[in-house]
């Protein structure tokens, strides 16, 4: 059990995936325009990335593995994402319209987003069970919802500002994530194993 808690505050803070690993920059940048926009991406990913980490998990355990062709597991999962986002994407358009629209070119790229590979090839290489697998997944979908929606209220904020003209638009976004990054260097291994030590 804690283990999973470690896992959890892991990937939401010490290995979040935008600002340590810097995986999954081009929806970050392109969705945290505006709240709305962000908070509908973010909760696709934690979706996405929750599903994916446990079917590459069984798929990899119980197919890949087994009959020892584990080096086709990057294409396999890539595969696994991209079902998966088709079904975010169908159930979006249907059910929201609006923010379907908003999402725009942003939804189909969760296909392409390192971070959601990232987790799965992460999930076995760890060699996580299948409940850590879905946790390391979720934790790690949440930590990309935390990190957008922050930066979609600073963008808002910006966008009230006066930013020298070479700043305006996405360099000030860099800048920001970059200041973002730093902050989050407060958190480390150490700091989450000396609140949740090992029994």
């Amino acid at each position: 059990m804690m283990n999973l808690v470690v896992i959890f505050f892991s990937f939401v803070l010490v290995n979040n995936f935008i600002l340590s690993k810097f995986m999954g920059l081009c929806p970050f940048i392109g969705v945290s325009r505006n709240r709305e926009s962000a908070v509908g991406m973010g909760f696709a990913v934690i979706f996405v990335m929750s599903i994916t980490s446990v079917l590459t998990w069984v798929i990899y355990h119980g197919i890949l593995a087994p009959l020892g062709i584990e080096f086709l597991k990057t294409i396999v999962f890539i595969l696994v994402i991209a079902s998966l986002v088709q079904l975010v994407e169908l159930v979006i358009r249907k059910f929201s319209p609006a923010l379907y629209k908003a999402l725009g070119i942003y939804l189909p790229l969760i296909t392409t987003n390192c971070a959601v590979l990232g987790i799965a090839i992460i999930a076995v290489d760890e060699n996580y069970g299948a409940l850590e697998s879905l946790v390391a997944g979720m934790s790690g979908g949440i930590g990309f919802l935390m990190v957008l929606i922050i930066m979609s209220f600073l963008r808002e904020k910006l966008s009230l500002e006066k930013v020298p003209e070479p700043f305006k638009g996405v360099p000030v976004a860099f800048v920001t994530a970059g200041a973002m990054a730093l902050a989050f260097m407060a958190f480390s291994s150490s700091m989450i194993a000396n609140l949740f030590p090992a029994e």
